[in-house]
């Protein structure tokens, strides 16, 4: 892809938030290939610079959130364990009678 070509990908990107997960990760992965190759101009380096940091960002606070989701649901799960346990072991006293 030529200079001109990675500095019109990167102004006619998605909107990060309306992109999928999987799509920002390799958009993030294609911009971090592009920058370590060297071989962008200044200005098209600090465009995708940029727009990495933008999709990092995004990254993070969606994988936040999703272990904040996850946490609630193992906490909710095991409470109902803890509460609803009505098919409990009889204790060892009731057995030696």
């Amino acid at each position: 892809m030529s200079n001109q070509e990675e500095k019109s990908a990167v102004s006619q990107a998605q909107d990060v938030e309306a992109m999928s997960f999987k799509e920002a990760s390799i958009e993030l992965e294609r911009i971090v290939r592009s920058l370590e190759s060297g071989d962008l101009e200044l200005e098209a380096s600090l465009e995708n610079y940029s727009r990495g940091v933008e999709l990092l960002k995004s990254l993070r606070q969606r994988l936040e959130h999703a272990e904040q989701k996850v946490q609630v649901l193992v906490d909710a799960s095991s409470e109902s364990l803890e509460t609803s346990d009505t098919c409990a072991a009889p204790s060892v006293a009731y057995i030696d009678e």
